[in-house]
């Protein structure tokens, strides 16, 4: 069977009221096309042509070469929108599926089920509908004893016509040559002067064409997004989808409604998921970890047996069975092996950490390859950047770093070396040393009190 998609994308979405693109708005990080291309792709479209018009660029620039593309330049109706694509599709056989790009709740599911309607009923239209408590609004599915008769947009609507519940949500199977040849017939007779699709069914119904509707068993995928309001619900039913998705995988999110959880996320089964976590990007974590609560991580790949907690982690990999937090913050290019402990205030950048070594707490590591069992202490950092260039430090295996010592990079503390707290260490301290690189102490009996007396008179004069 060929299938084909045509992707309504050109409206301005002025409801929106963005500099934005209405199809580029992301619901659950991903922008609204994007998640209609998915659904469409997973029902086996060969072809998918997005109909674009303002910001027809960007739409471009996002999707690349997932799509063909057909310019829409003036808002003419859903009915024009698809005739710009004719020289595109026009003289293929098959099934086009029609998809307005503001519907990111359509799933492919849904699209196979009217796929399947469509060609066992040998229709020439299959209309996708839902039956709505209020249907203000929307276009009216009138059936008969033969199926879709007509449907009639609300503004046309008599008041017969307005008291039908059932909606056209926009989405449609069409055999594709039948489908351009009735385009041909439709008029901007109506009362918003455009050149519906819609008007094909009746075209279809006077040809003696058979249109079936496939109902909606969830009206969550009936949403399209005209303004911010729908936005924020189209969201809120997205979150709520993705969160079932990974309970019946086995993951146990604790608290949904205050879980967030990007489309893209995947998760093993037995992990725990605590309030205030977000996922975020193509994260990857895996089984059995302790995500949160409070945990903020984007793009990046946390191994099995993983606690992230109260933490910050983007683009970064955690190896299997290491700690993260709590509060610790690890940015783009952080690398950690197994075992690893990253610990409370600790800030780690476009370093790697081996095997069972320990940053517990009060540290920076920026730039840097740390060996295996090393240790680092209580405030030590990595003196990466000196005002011009970034450099970096290399800790061999088995080496202790003590707490307040930074490390001026470039420089390697060899395997096993010992670097005592307070030093500053400017020069490669080899393997098995002992470096200690801080002032002898001092004493001066009795001058702690010089100082206050001398402080003291100084305030006395200056009060006069």
């Amino acid at each position: 069977m060929n299938v084909m998609a045509v992707v309504l994308a050109a409206g301005q979405g002025k409801r929106m009221k963005s500099k934005l693109y209405k199809v580029l708005h992301p619901v659950c990080g991903k922008p609204m096309v994007g998640h209609v291309l998915e659904a469409v792709k997973g029902a086996s479209c060969k072809r998918t042509v997005v109909v674009v018009g303002h910001g027809a660029e960007a739409v471009q620039s996002y999707l690349g070469d997932a799509a063909e593309y057909a310019l829409q330049e003036q808002q003419l109706g859903t009915g024009h929108a698809v005739r710009q694509t004719e020289s595109l599709l026009g003289g293929e056989e098959g099934t086009t599926i029609v998809i307005c790009g503001d519907t990111p709740l359509v799933t492919a599911e849904t699209i196979r089920a009217m796929l399947e309607l469509h060609q066992t009923s040998g229709a020439a239209a299959t209309v996708l509908t839902a039956a709505l408590d209020d249907p203000t609004g929307y276009g009216r599915v009138i059936r008969g004893d033969s199926g879709v008769e007509r449907i009639v947009e609300q503004k046309d609507c008599t008041l017969e016509e307005a008291a039908v519940n059932e909606i056209n949500t926009g989405t449609y199977c069409f055999d594709n040559r039948k489908l351009f040849a009735a385009l041909g017939e439709v008029t901007s007779n109506n009362a918003q002067g455009e050149f519906y699709l819609t008007d094909v069914i009746g075209i279809f119904r006077r040809a003696g064409e058979g249109v079936e509707g496939l109902c909606l068993s969830d009206n969550a995928e009936a949403i399209g997004v005209n303004d911010r309001i729908a936005l924020s619900e189209a969201e809120r039913l997205m979150r709520e989808r993705i969160v079932r998705k990974h309970q019946v995988n086995g993951v146990t999110v604790i608290d949904p409604a205050s879980t967030y959880i990007e489309a893209g996320v995947k998760i093993g089964a037995d992990t725990v998921v605590y309030p205030g976590t977000v996922l975020r990007g193509e994260t990857v974590i895996g089984e059995d970890c302790i995500i949160g609560p409070q945990a903020d991580i984007e793009r990046s790949v946390i191994g099995s047996g993983v606690s992230v907690r109260y933490s910050v982690i983007n683009e970064s990999v955690v190896g299997d069975e290491s700690a993260v937090g709590p509060y610790a913050n690890l940015r783009p290019g952080s690398k950690l092996g197994k075992e690893v402990k990253i610990g409370d205030f600790v800030e780690l950048k476009n370093a790697t950490l081996d095997d069972g070594t320990k940053v517990s707490h009060l540290s920076y590591v920026g730039d840097a390859v740390v060996g295996k069992d090393v240790n680092i202490g209580c405030g030590a950092i990595t003196v990466n950047y000196d005002g011009f260039n970034k450099s970096k430090t290399v800790i061999g295996d088995g080496a202790f770093v003590g707490s307040n010592v930074n490390l001026i990079a470039p420089v390697t503390i060899g395997d096993g070396a010992y670097v005592v707290a307070g030093s500053t260490i400017t020069s490669d301290v080899p393997g098995g040393d002992l470096a200690i690189a801080r002032e002898r102490q001092v004493n001066k009996p009795g001058y702690a009190d010089k100082i206050r007396a001398r402080a003291k008179a100084k305030k006395e004069r200056a009060g006069k």
